[in-house]
């Protein structure tokens, strides 16, 4: 939301009803993202923040706000197979984290767009991410070694969304 706070609605009885307000981003959550275990929950913000949140029901507790982005932080996702976290930004990079011990760290800057870059997915096996950006690019990437796996051209404005289909062949 513009005010900052995450809500989680929970779908109980035939209605829902907001069981925890996640707040601590100073403006706007600009996405957010459940792990697949759902033990983590992630937000990012304006604020140039991503932040990972760990709980289940109605109690979540901050696991982590890292600030390794130096602009709008535009969009999270999470690694389909492990807790791998992937953000993208204003400063035209996508950045991927991973808990060192008890941190939440930048395991990689991957960097290759001109531009914002609005929009990420993992590939179903989790080996690739793909990003969209301003730049009017679309780029897929290797999880591993951080390269460019291939640009994509052709589009006539922005990429704001990019996504895998469910067999990793689109």
């Amino acid at each position: 939301s513009f005010d900052g706070i995450a809500c989680v609605w929970e779908y109980k009885d035939g209605d829902f009803d907001c069981v925890a307000s996640l707040e601590g981003h100073e403006n706007e959550v600009k996405a957010v993202a459940w792990s697949r275990s759902g033990q983590y929950l992630a937000t990012c913000g304006r604020d140039k923040s991503v932040w990972v949140w760990e709980g289940e029901d109605e109690q979540y507790e901050v696991a982590a706000v890292v600030h390794s982005h130096t602009q709008d932080v535009k969009s999270v996702a999470w690694h389909p197979k492990i807790d791998v976290l992937a953000s993208v930004s204003y400063d035209d990079s996508l950045k991927l984290f991973a808990q060192f011990g008890d941190d939440w760290r930048c395991a990689s800057t991957l960097k290759g767009h001109g531009s914002t870059v609005w929009g990420l997915a993992f590939s179903p096996d989790g080996a690739q991410v793909v990003s969209g950006s301003f730049d009017r690019t679309v780029k897929i990437w290797d999880v591993v070694t951080g390269k460019e796996v291939i640009t994509l051209n052709g589009h006539k404005s922005l990429v704001v969304g990019v996504a895998f289909s469910p067999d990793g062949t689109r």
